[in-house]
């Protein structure tokens, strides 16, 4: 079934996907006396929460994930979490030993197209600029100092927003993949619904955004396999295997999504957050091969494997997503701006480097801030986070060469 991109026109209708954290009680008490905090965003009412018990992926009160029930709260010993969360040699590689090198971009940089028609900028974590055939698509966008509900508390930027909002120029639409704090920012969102960006959002999200400001009129809110079309290009919002909520209670009422953007040229894929599943060959066979795959790979734990992949796990999803062959680019997100699991702070990257390396595929390791376009005949591939990490017991494995023609990825290949 499939969306024609008309809006819920209702007037209101809302567990982090890091550990628990502790924000003072007496604080967050007081606050939650006052009433519900606006971050918390609203919860569905009226036609959209009849939409969402409508949707075939609801029953029983909650959305499920595809290939079954997934974990979504940390498994095993507390007590054991605990000890990983504090012992002091991994607390501080859990952060960059210097500063992170950000790539100072322009407005000049973005505002000169891009020679293929296709450029991506990774601004740190999940949020991306996509242009595309055209278009101006914003992943996730995150400019807040925490992702948390509260100014005071909760997981803090590792390095400065590589380009302010107003700086990017004008965004055709902004696509929401679930929301979690680490990636429906409120602050951010309120500074965009000043503009006249159209947002693409999984169904039940958009209570949220109405709350903080955005209109009805420009809101696409989308189930699973429903698509819509902006600035010439389609969106179609596919599945993941995650949860939702920002609330002290998860009623499990808004979706969470993976995206499609196809344009009459290019094909992207954004992953949001998810575990690893079958659906991936899915995806791949319905709307790809992709140009460029942007794939979580960062905040994994043994201690909540269904909702989120391993390094290895996501060139697995890029490869599922291709057709099984190592084709278009891979290129890392959720990783190297937020502290939100036990790894070191550098692990996803150098897995990222091995994962690719071991597949023969190619992937893009951009600077956050650095546009690249995926088709061009080089992409960024230096493992940059290297000068700043503290060194990993072992060693790293043997640095990448620094650029990579596309005819050298293809030997890698062959």
């Amino acid at each position: 079934m499939e969306n024609s991109g008309s809006p819920v026109h209702t007037p209101q209708s809302a567990a982090p996907s890091s550990p628990p954290r502790s924000f003072g009680l007496p604080t967050v008490g007081r606050l939650l006396a006052a009433g519900r905090p606006e971050a918390f965003g609203a919860e569905s009412t009226g036609e959209r929460l009849a939409r969402i018990r409508r949707s075939p992926h609801f029953s029983d009160g909650t959305f499920k994930n595809p290939d079954g029930t997934a974990r979504t709260r940390p498994s095993g010993s507390p007590l054991d979490l605990a000890k990983v969360y504090f012992e002091k040699d991994a607390r501080a590689r859990r952060a960059p030993a210097g500063t992170v090198p950000v790539h100072p971009t322009t407005l000049a940089d973005l505002a000169k197209p891009p020679a293929t028609g296709l450029r991506l900028t990774w601004m740190g974590h999940s949020s991306v600029l996509a242009e595309i055939d055209g278009a101006r698509v914003l992943f996730d966008p995150v400019w807040g100092e925490r992702c948390s509900p509260f100014s005071f508390a909760g997981p803090k930027r590792l390095h400065p927003v590589p380009v302010p909002l107003a700086s990017l120029g004008p965004v055709d639409v902004v696509v929401i993949s679930h929301d979690h704090y680490d990636h429906l920012d409120m602050p951010t969102i309120k500074a965009l619904a000043t503009t006249d960006t159209v947002f693409a959002v999984p169904l039940g999200v958009g209570a949220h955004l109405e709350r903080w400001g955005v209109a009805p009129s420009r809101l696409r809110e989308l189930d699973w396999h429903e698509a819509t079309e902006v600035a010439g290009v389609r969106l179609t919002a596919t599945p993941a295997r995650h949860f939702c909520g920002r609330g002290i209670r998860n009623k499990q009422h808004t979706l969470w999504a993976s995206w499609v953007v196809a344009g009459p040229e290019h094909r992207i894929y954004h992953s949001g957050d998810t575990g690893y599943f079958t659906g991936f060959r899915d995806i791949g066979a319905a709307h790809g091969p992709f140009d460029a795959t942007m794939i979580q790979i960062g905040a994994y734990s043994e201690y909540w494997p269904d909702i989120h992949m391993t390094p290895d796990e996501g060139m697995r999803a890029h490869l599922d997503l291709q057709g099984g062959t190592p084709a278009g680019v891979m290129m890392p997100i959720h990783w190297g701006t937020f502290n939100l699991a036990p790894h070191p702070w550098a692990e996803p990257g150098e897995g990222t480097v091995e994962a690719a390396e071991e597949a023969g595929a190619a992937v893009a390791l951009p600077r956050p801030g650095e546009p690249f376009e995926p088709t061009a005949d080089r992409v960024p591939d230096a493992p940059w986070w290297r000068q700043v990490a503290r060194t990993p017991a072992g060693g790293r494995p043997a640095a990448r060469r620094g650029l990579s023609s596309r005819d050298e990825r293809v030997e890698r290949v062959s």
